[in-house]
């Protein structure tokens, strides 16, 4: 395959997964929780590095994820007790993610390991870095990412009811026997893992766009969770793919153009969503009223 061709099918496997994955977030009204971890990965891939002086390796995985789990449980933490869910996650998210910018400044800072590297990614070198799958070369990032997307297509499908009664009604669930916390460690935890994969091909800022984006776009155009999933994974891939072309276009990243196809997609769809978009609500304004 081509060179344009490992960078779009790795984009939109991006787009596909974190759209999947934000839906979710959108719902739980968990949206900054995408910022955050995507973010205090950081950490965890530094401190994955003192302990084993290498940049290859299934332990930068494991680091990185230890880093989005942890995130969750401190913001959870400091929520029972007494502080407020949005102050928590400013809290953790901006202290964890100080100490991994303090790490790489000081005691790795000598190695290829920099903050605006992590930031912005750099999709372009995904395809040199390749390995023999089934006889065929393709990029580690586009492989790990279609391992990510199945394992998160598994979860969603063995825990779509469940996950859909906590997303909607905490209480409801509570009072049916569900075990609310475990699902929902189990959700940040896919949550971390899809963060991961995604963070070093595209970054903290377009793991962030990806994520919360698609979603809030799909919530535009439907009141069903079946559908609004696949509207999220299907405006993520179009963003990726779209974001590649703007960037040649443009000359400028294709990380950052991706990420901003994401919010021209959600202007559309604020501008064109037949229940909640402005167009409808000059069309037909006493039906919107309604509606809502």
């Amino acid at each position: 395959m081509s060179y344009e061709g490992w960078i779009l099918i790795t984009g939109a496997l991006v787009g596909i997964t974190c759209g999947i994955v934000g839906a979710y977030l959108i719902l739980r009204r968990m949206a900054m929780m995408a910022d955050a971890i995507s973010h205090t990965v950081l950490l965890g891939i530094v401190i994955a590095f003192l302990i084993t002086q290498s940049l290859e390796g299934v332990h930068m995985l494991i680091g990185a994820i230890g880093a989005g789990i942890l995130t969750t449980f401190l913001v959870q933490w400091f929520h029972s007790k007494g502080v407020e869910h949005d102050a928590s996650i400013g809290v953790v998210f901006t202290s964890l993610f100080a100490l991994g910018v303090i790490l790489i400044s000081t005691a790795v800072g000598n190695v290829h390991l920099d903050i605006k590297h992590a930031l912005m990614g750099e999709i372009a070198f995904i395809p040199w870095n390749r390995l023999t799958l089934f006889g065929f070369e393709i990029p580690v990032a586009t492989a790990t990412l279609l391992l990510v997307l199945a394992i998160v297509l598994f979860f969603v499908l063995a825990f779509y009811k469940e996950w859909k009664i906590t997303s909607f009604d905490p209480a409801l669930a509570v009072s049916l026997g569900l075990p609310v916390m475990l699902l929902h460690y189990l959700f940040m935890t896919l949550v971390s893992i899809t963060t991961v994969a995604s963070f070093d091909a595209v970054g903290a800022i377009m793991v962030v766009a990806m994520l919360i984006t698609p979603a809030a776009s799909a919530y535009l155009w439907t009141n069903r969770l079946s559908i609004m999933l696949v509207l999220s994974a299907a405006f993520g891939a179009l963003s990726a793919i779209l974001g590649y072309y703007v960037a040649l276009w443009l000359d400028s990243s294709i990380s950052g153009s991706m990420a901003l196809m994401t919010g021209a997609v959600f202007l559309v769809s604020f501008i064109c969503s037949p229940s909640h978009g402005l167009v409808s609500r000059w069309v037909r304004p006493e039906e919107t009223t309604k509606a809502q």
